[in-house]
């Protein structure tokens, strides 16, 4: 698993007014914590911080506390709903023989064999929540699609992966191919005025009853 370094300042002033003048001036607020351990109120730059949110792997952060190295995760990002900019994080420490649960971006590879034939591939899980030890944490999981044809999907309980728990139901489908959509053609409208056709009613004369 790749690993990236983080410098952060800690904070003590936790006024909503701090919090906007720390954003102001580039800097956003954040936690780490650890199980068993207090919590720290921190401060890092958001140049720093875009490299860590924006990535599609997870990654080891050794986070620099004015001279405190810790190793920690990243376990929650906060975004303003107006202007999408980041206004919080949390980071998760890490403690050696303790397990942590996270979420792990997928990566497809290949194409599918369905789609020469007219399908469609669906890919609905981007992530899966695993459990396992830091050391055995994966930066992305590999799923490939290359042999999936039109009705065939692949789901959590097909994924299998050495000293890893996946946590997400074992039904849940991660990606799938489907037939392709058929459009219907609407029957033709009725031009305004025209009479609708009656349908066709043969009526039997009565030579015809009596023959009977």
């Amino acid at each position: 698993m790749s690993e990236i370094n983080l410098k952060a300042e800690k904070r003590s002033d936790f006024k909503k007014s701090t919090s906007r003048q720390l954003r102001k001036s580039g800097l956003v607020p954040g936690v780490y914590y650890i199980h068993g351990g207090d919590n720290i109120a921190i401060k890092a730059p958001e140049l720093s911080l875009r490299p860590v949110i924006s990535t599609t792997e997870s990654r080891v952060i050794n986070l620099d506390i004015e001279g405190d190295v810790r190793q920690c995760i990243l376990k929650d990002v906060q975004f303003d709903p107006i202007t999408s900019k980041l206004i919080h994080f949390d980071l998760l420490g890490l403690k050696e023989g303790e397990k942590i649960k996270v979420e792990v971006p997928i990566k497809l590879n290949g194409n599918p064999a369905g789609i020469k034939e007219g399908g469609i591939m669906q890919f609905i899980m981007h992530k899966l929540e695993v459990n396992c030890l830091p050391q055995h944490l994966p930066s992305h999981i590999d799923v490939d699609v290359t042999n999936l044809g039109i009705g065939d999907s692949v789901k959590v309980s097909d994924m299998k992966l050495e000293n890893i728990e996946f946590l997400n139901e074992e039904h849940t489908v991660i990606v799938s191919v489907v037939p392709p959509t058929i459009v219907e053609e609407a029957a033709p409208a009725a031009v305004e005025g025209e009479t609708p056709a009656e349908p066709e009613v043969i009526a039997k004369g009565k030579k015809e009853e009596e023959a009977e």
